[in-house]
């Protein structure tokens, strides 16, 4: 069995897969022959509405890794399931994926892995215009001047008629509509 990679809607990777699922339960003669299928992702902290929500992020969108024996009644099956477009590989020749791609891919998360990465899906820019939720400048208005590093930005807020740049972290502004 070789590992192949299926082109699918974007953003209904996870319903096409389940959808798989299902059609492989009707077909068992079709089902020896997959193994596995695979969605990488990993969960990465999103900040909203001054709270850390930690979602999964789809690495590669659009995509789906498929362990199985490759042959004309389950390439035809699979490409068959609604959502799903086609195998990547030249001139609609499915490709595998060599050994090492694979366990890059594979390396780098894990299915059923539940520890956020510390990367945080940045969610000001600067120019923004903001409100302070939390500190000694709770209910002022700015905008972002400088973002530091993942933990600080910096505002500028009107203080007796003047801006003035204070530092805060994400968790003590809001993005103003």
């Amino acid at each position: 069995m070789n590992w192949y990679t299926l082109r699918v809607m974007s953003g209904k990777e996870e319903k096409i897969k389940d959808k798989i699922f299902r059609e492989l339960e009707y077909e068992k003669d079709i089902a020896s022959h997959v193994e596995e299928i695979l969605i990488p992702t990993e969960n990465v902290i999103d900040m909203k509405n001054g709270k850390k929500q930690v979602k999964k992020k789809v690495f590669f969108p659009g995509y789906i890794l498929l362990n199985m024996e490759m042959n004309n009644i389950t390439k035809f099956f699979i490409e068959g399931i609604d959502g799903v477009m086609s195998f990547v590989g030249p001139k609609g020749s499915p490709q595998s994926l060599n050994d090492s791609e694979i366990k890059r891919i594979v390396g780098s998360f894990d299915a059923d892995d539940d520890s956020v990465e510390e990367m945080e899906e940045m969610p000001f820019k600067v120019g923004d215009s903001v409100k302070v939720t939390d500190g000694p400048f709770k209910d002022f208005n700015g905008l972002v001047q400088e973002i530091n590093d993942k933990n600080r930005i910096k505002v500028n807020v009107n203080i007796f008629g003047r801006p003035t740049p204070i530092e805060l972290s994400f968790n003590q502004i809001l993005i103003e509509n």
